[in-house]
């Protein structure tokens, strides 16, 4: 695949002597939309941590839009990272700040430090922030403090700073952990939204379209029902590499089993 966002070869990481990812291999390729799948520990986490330059791997490649990041420098990694939609398992977001802050706070990469500082002062792009959150059910937030919101609101926030960032490559670790089934749907479904579905081509509204997505999510029938590939991950191993469409129940059974671990 010659125009890939993500390529891993041959990764390994290790905590001390426990293998959390095993030889993995894989390419992500622009437009994709890659549901990850595994049971608790099954090295989900560490693979998007791996991706997304947060940890370095024990051993094999990793690279990012066509660079390994074993060979860019600090600058070049603060660059790449400009790219990247990071969104954790508990989004880091500061809880004193106003929920507006922290969805403006996907325009860092765009703005000056002095535009920057003067939006803590007097919020920028309002309108843009607020259709954001509307887009994720959560308009009325706006101006709350972060930290008074539950944490499928937090998590709804870091979706909607992702829609400002406008990220190439988006990195999710269960991002629906936290939601109900209705609000779930919802999220999915502005996360792998085409850009031929998307507005009425005015160009005022903020898009909900991101270029390529990876996911890990454990909800097997959201895994088929929203994305294009599944992933299966178990014991930091792949189990499968497949079209959504060929994942079989007797995988997904296989695939959580907790019997075979005895």
């Amino acid at each position: 695949m010659t125009d890939a966002c993500l390529s891993l070869r041959g990764v390994s990481l290790r905590y001390g002597t426990a293998p959390a990812l095993d030889d993995v291999s894989l390419v992500v390729g622009r437009g994709e939309r890659v549901a990850l799948l595994g049971p608790s520990g099954a090295g989900k986490s560490s693979l998007m941590s791996v991706a997304n330059t947060s940890l370095r791997p024990s051993a094999g490649t990793v690279s990012v839009f066509g660079r390994p990041l074993a060979a860019l420098s600090a600058p070049e990694r603060r660059e790449l990272r400009r790219r990247l939609g990071v969104v954790d398992q508990r989004p880091a977001l500061p809880g004193a700040l106003r929920v507006v802050h922290n969805v403006n706070a996907g325009r860092l990469g765009q703005w000056s430090t002095r535009r920057a500082l003067w939006s803590l002062l007097r919020p920028r792009e309002v309108d843009e922030a607020r259709r954001a959150l509307d887009l994720l059910g959560i308009g009325d937030k706006l101006w709350r403090r972060t930290d008074e919101l539950s944490g499928g609101e937090r998590q709804r926030v870091a979706l909607a700073r992702l829609l400002l960032q406008g990220a190439e490559l988006v990195l999710a670790d269960e991002p629906v952990a936290n939601l109900d089934p209705a609000r779930a749907d919802e999220v999915l479904a502005l996360l792998c939204a085409r850009p031929e579905h998307d507005g009425d081509g005015d160009g005022g509204d903020v898009r909900p379209v991101f270029g390529t997505v990876v996911v890990s999510i454990h909800d097997v029938g959201l895994a088929l029902g929203y994305f294009d590939r599944v992933l299966g991950l178990r014991h930091g191993r792949l189990l499968f590499d497949l079209p959504a469409s060929e994942v079989t129940a007797s995988m997904a059974d296989r695939l959580y089993d907790l019997a075979t671990d005895r």
